[in-house]
């Protein structure tokens, strides 16, 4: 598990403007409805991003993110996995959320991502997308990006690299050959769960696929270290805002 109640976002470096906030329900082509949130900056924007949670959904952490974002400037929509086996339920720390991970398929995820992008871009047709993801929306992440959805870039936070999900050609080391869009990856040096050699593995698959990419471990940190629970590295943090929101301008 990445981030739990008592998890926040750290506080992006620079000016913040101001954000509004809407609760959504998003509807599948295939009728699924899944719950969302969107956060959109008051002032005229240019970028969006699509926010993958981690394994336990849509929770509070990523909605209190998209509206990091918005205030920075991005449009900001967080989607959640589990509306197809778990409905419009709340994904609070009672949610037992592993059953519901075991049922999904890469298939209907992408379903439900297209009716994602497609309320970002409803309202902003011109504006850059992004996905972002943590953790299993890391993985997600980098699935996505082999994916031809006309995104500007992907952006994934300690990615599981040797996970998978049901119905995907592969797990993200074995398909990052395909990915097609830039790519920017933010790992701990000290998580325990992704080895760095994996991370290694990663950059090195996506120079063969000659595919734009920055890769950055930070040493020391562990998975989830991008939380302001986490003191001890609010420099990490603080230079993961900056990296992920340069990438974005960058790209927009």
């Amino acid at each position: 598990m990445c981030y739990d109640s008592k998890s926040d976002p750290p506080i992006p470096p620079g000016e913040r403007g101001q954000a509004a906030t809407q609760e959504l329900v998003l509807t599948a082509s295939d009728g699924n409805q899944f719950n969302a949130f969107l956060a959109t900056p008051t002032r005229e924007f240019h970028s969006q991003v699509l926010i993958y949670p981690d394994v336990r959904g849509l929770h509070q952490f990523y909605k209190d993110l998209a509206v990091r974002f918005a205030e920075m400037g991005v449009r900001a929509l967080a989607m959640d996995y589990f509306g197809r086996t778990a409905g419009l339920t709340a994904r609070d720390d009672s949610f037992e959320y592993m059953p519901h991970v075991q049922q999904m398929t890469f298939q209907t995820f992408m379903m439900d991502v297209h009716a994602a992008l497609d309320a970002l871009r409803q309202d902003a047709p011109n504006a850059k997308t992004f996905v972002l993801g943590f953790c299993r929306g890391g993985m997600l992440t980098l699935l996505t990006g082999t994916q031809d959805l006309n995104l500007a870039g992907i952006i994934a936070f300690y990615a599981g690299m040797s996970r998978g999900i049901a119905g995907a050609e592969g797990m993200p080391l074995e398909v990052a050959h395909k990915i097609r869009v830039p790519v920017l990856g933010l790992f701990g040096g000290a998580d325990q769960g992704i080895p760095v050699e994996q991370v290694q593995q990663l950059d090195a698959e996506l120079d063969k696929a000659n595919v734009e990419h920055n890769i950055k471990i930070y040493e020391g940190a562990p998975h989830s270290f991008f939380d302001r629970k986490y003191a001890e590295f609010v420099n990490e943090s603080a230079d993961a805002w900056t990296r992920v929101l340069n990438f974005i301008q960058s790209h927009s």
